[in-house]
């Protein structure tokens, strides 16, 4: 398993923008299809976006599409979420997630200790 690290989480107003990070501590996952998930205070933790590992195929769950973007630089070997447009119901801990494709969560076998994003209104 590859282990993983979010940053740029943080505070935000409603209609700001942010954009996380995602990188491995350790060896390359450059060959590894990527995704964001995002569990909301009291909800379970739900799919967001995913790309395939050269980045020419991308996923996003209804609730963030036109508003966020996946993309990776896999000679930087990270993983990008750009999000505008925030809503206060983006607030959440976001996740990276390696080793899987789509939205099921269960499919991806590694995963980043997350990073809050709190939008405010």
């Amino acid at each position: 398993q590859v282990q993983l690290v979010e940053s740029g989480g943080g505070l935000v107003q409603a209609g700001g923008s942010l954009r996380l990070s995602c990188a491995p501590s350790g060896r390359s996952y450059s060959v590894s299809a990527m995704g964001w998930f995002r569990r909301a205070p009291g909800k379970e933790r739900e799919f967001v976006a995913v790309i395939n590992w050269r980045g020419t195929s991308t996923y996003y769950a209804d609730s963030v599409k036109g508003r966020f973007t996946v993309s990776r630089d896999n000679a930087k070997n990270t993983v990008y979420l750009q999000m505008n447009s925030l809503k206060p119901e983006d607030t959440a801990v976001y996740y990276c997630a390696a080793g899987g494709w789509g939205s099921n969560e269960r499919d991806f076998a590694s995963w980043g200790q997350g990073t809050q994003v709190t939008v405010t209104s």
